[in-house]
């Protein structure tokens, strides 16, 4: 499927087809009316190491499995870097293609997925978006049009409600600069923050400090932002964080899906891989993708020239969705789901499994028991709420004093939940009527029982969950409940990119003594960056592109917060004020 010609001599050709061998042969492994791939055939056939290095982009078909920004981003940097032709790029994607983490309607209710935050350490995602243009103004990259939407003085984030206490009475804004810690806490801080990552291994941050520090105003803030170190200055404030126009899924990932169409990229939708075929020896070698396309079996043949870029990141499985009047519970056991074909924990095991009885390179292939066994500390709730009047927002923006988009983050300290909100800029959809708002929110324990619903979160309707929420801010409910659709979404593998593990548990980019393998997504290996953020997963894909490829390239230096002096000056002034 749009696999590329090869350019080789007349002469050369006419000598090939001249042997009645060679032609037998290749006739038997493609169709009678494809030239150019009997052609092709014939040429690795005759000349395997000469005509095909490994890294010649006209001789390359790239398999990228799996439609994630890590694919996105790799498609893009193989054409501006590697020089592939977008035709010989094949993007392998389980869902409708259009899938989007962001959907939804004001009929419905709208759907967001977890929002990241942006900010200036996001070198390798804003070179990629300097790549794309933007589909509202395409005189402009995506990355311009970032940078001229967060000029503006009116987008500039300063949280005035990072912290909520909500006791007996009416829920307090807490100041948030004073960050509760102990003497001893400070030290603490510090001598994590000084530990090598190898030292590291496998441990809890329970076991760095003591039951107090996590009542500090500090841990509440620290654990709702994935903020790590490059934040701590401002951790209160959530200062220097850049917004996009839209949605993540609207203003980024749409822009790159089409601009990739446009180029010619085959995508092919509804494909589910559930098997690589290896061939034997002791290196990683992929020479045949097996998969499915609308319950009818298929394969691809994988070329000696050819790559394939296998995206690990497998936290949207099992994704389950309410509305207004059911939980988001799922309809069947989230162990059970996993283990069906074609999700990314399956294929991942299936690689590891397989691997094993192979060749002695399987301990590269990482564990992915580790991140999928463990849902009760992966597990995270998120819910969309689309409202049909401005009330809330109005409300809300008297009571903190941030207009929307301003705020960043709001923490509700004293959560049975933990739940935390986010206000975004408006519009937040492209299409959203100009009556309806829309924001979002998540919680870290939505095993207990609510402040004020006494069930557990996973089983709380949508309106059940918005009422919690109102009463935690004391707002007027009948009026803002009435006018809403809320749906909440249940991401039991949300944060596992994020539970311990020990330095064997994630491979690497490119493991070792692989011939034409890269892996991509939040469980491979980068050292000293931090997981979580998109960032990470588009430096992955450069790694994988630059370093497969044959490259003289590198991605951009990881901003290394932990080692870089002035960040930890900031950051110790901030602990020690």
């Amino acid at each position: 499927m749009g696999r590329g010609t090869i350019n080789v001599e007349n002469t050369v050709t006419y000598r090939l087809w001249s042997d009645p061998m060679l032609k037998q042969w290749a006739e038997t492994r493609a169709p009678y009316n494809q030239s150019s791939q009997i052609e092709r055939l014939i040429m690795t056939r005759a000349f395997p190491r000469l005509t095909r290095p490994l890294g010649d982009p006209q001789l390359t078909n790239a398999y990228l499995i799996g439609g994630g920004i890590s694919s996105l981003a790799v498609a893009v940097h193989l054409i501006h870097d590697a020089s592939v032709p977008p035709s010989q790029i094949h993007v392998l994607e389980s869902g409708s293609g259009h899938s989007m983490p962001a959907r939804g309607s004001p009929e419905t209710g709208y759907i967001l997925g977890a929002e990241q935050m942006l900010n200036s350490s996001c070198v390798c995602l804003y070179d990629l978006l300097s790549m794309v243009p933007s589909l509202i103004d395409p005189t402009l990259s995506l990355k311009q049009e970032i940078e001229d939407f967060n000029a503006r003085p009116s987008r500039k984030t300063y949280a005035n409600s990072r912290i909520v206490a909500t006791g007996e009475g009416e829920p307090q804004i807490l100041e948030a600069k004073d960050l509760g810690l102990r003497e001893s806490d400070k030290l603490d801080i510090i001598k994590l923050l000084t530990t090598p990552e190898k030292k590291l291994n496998d441990s809890k941050v329970t076991d760095y400090f003591e039951e107090a520090f996590f009542r500090t105003n500090f841990w509440f803030m620290w654990a709702t932002m994935y903020g790590f170190i490059l934040g701590l200055p401002r951790i209160s404030t959530l200062e220097g964080l850049h917004h996009t126009p839209f949605n993540h899924y609207e203003s980024i990932i749409l822009p790159i899906r089409t601009y990739l169409e446009d180029k010619g990229v085959d995508f092919q939708p509804d494909t589910e891989v559930f098997r690589l075929s290896f061939a034997e020896g002791s290196d990683i070698e992929v020479d045949e993708i097996h998969f499915t396309n609308n319950l009818v079996h298929g394969s691809h043949h994988v070329e000696s020239p050819d790559v394939v870029f296998l995206d690990l990141d497998p936290t949207i499985v099992s994704n389950s969705f309410g509305n207004n009047r059911s939980s988001c519970l799922p309809s069947q056991s989230v162990h059970e789901e996993v283990k069906s074909p074609g999700n990314g924990w399956s294929l991942w095991s299936f690689l590891f499994f397989s691997s094993l009885l192979k060749t002695p390179q399987a301990s590269q292939l990482g564990n992915p028991k580790n991140f999928s066994s463990r849902i009760q500390e992966s597990c995270l709730l998120m819910f969309t709420v689309t409202l049909h009047n401005h009330d809330f927002f109005r409300l809300f923006e008297q009571w903190s004093s941030n207009s929307p988009g301003t705020g960043g983050l709001t923490t509700f300290r004293d959560s049975n939940w933990l739940l935390s909100i986010i206000i975004p800029n408006q519009p937040y959809f492209s299409k959203q009527p100009n009556n309806v708002d829309v924001f979002w929110g998540y919680a870290l324990f939505p095993e207990k029982s609510g402040n004020i619903i006494q069930k557990p979160m996973v089983e709380c309707t949508g309106q059940e969950i918005l009422t919690e929420l109102l009463g935690l801010l004391s707002f007027p409910k009948d009026n803002i409940l009435v006018n809403a659709i809320v749906v909440p979404h249940l991401a039991p593998y949300a944060t596992s990119p994020l539970l311990t593990r020990t330095h064997q548990d994630r491979p690497q980019v490119i493991p070792e003594a692989s011939a034409n393998l890269a892996l991509l997504g939040q469980f491979v290996e980068i050292p000293e960056d931090a997981v979580f953020a998109m960032e990470y997963s588009v430096r992955v894909a450069q790694t994988a592109v630059f370093r497969m490829m044959g490259l003289q390239k590198k991605p951009k230096d990881i901003h290394k917060g932990g080692r870089d002096i002035m960040t930890l000056i900031k950051a110790l002034k901030a602990l020690l004020v």
